[in-house]
């Protein structure tokens, strides 16, 4: 029995159809698992990390601000990151803060951690801390800026330098407005200061 033409198409037809078929369902989705298994794992273990830690992740962040209406300051980070928790609060590594002073004077800070409050604009630096103001560069293990008062906190292992002398202390006070230092010691010892003249 010989196949007429139009059933040899019929039969190329179901063939095809039965290929697709085959090639949609089957083949296709076993495909993408394949081509994508360590891409796909690697995004579940970071949104699973975000999750655990409660927090989000930032890298070279900066924040530009104005506080006293009329003092412009700079918050620059490597990494960053907000917790879920307290909103408001930036946890730092490698933290930079420019402040720029009414009177023209520009305060450079850095250190390797910190925190920064977005909401008041207070900064808390800590680990390796360097405050630089012209010719005045004070070096310390933590310093507490508190913008709202004018107020700068520097304690632990203070030591300043200026071209008319040095000092180490373990705390030193230094208010914006006034450009006064109040250098004091813990346990009430004297103040190692030399001058230079």
């Amino acid at each position: 029995m010989k196949m007429s033409k139009s059933n040899k198409v019929q039969l190329i037809l179901i063939f095809v159809g039965f290929m697709l078929i085959i090639l949609t369902y089957y083949y296709y989705p076993n495909l993408n698992k394949n081509k994508y298994p360590e891409d796909q794992s690697l995004k579940d273990d970071e949104i699973n990390k975000i999750k655990d830690d409660q927090s989000t992740l930032f890298e070279n962040v900066k924040y530009r601000g104005l506080y006293n209406l009329d003092k412009t300051f700079t918050v620059e980070s490597e990494q960053a990151y907000i917790s879920n928790e307290e909103l408001d609060i930036v946890v730092m590594t490698k933290m930079h803060v420019v402040l720029y002073l009414g009177d023209g004077r520009v305060v450079n800070i850095t250190s390797n951690e910190g925190t920064f409050n977005k909401k008041t604009y207070d900064c808390f630096f800590k680990d390796n801390v360097k405050a630089v103001e012209n010719e005045t560069e004070i070096f310390a293990d933590n310093l507490d800026l508190l913008a709202a008062q004018d107020y700068v906190k520097i304690y632990n292992n203070v030591k300043l330098d200026h071209t008319t002398g040095s000092l180490r202390a373990d705390t030193i006070d230094y208010d914006f407005k006034t450009k006064y230092f109040k250098v004091s010691m813990f346990d009430n010892s004297k103040v190692k200061m030399k001058v230079i003249e």
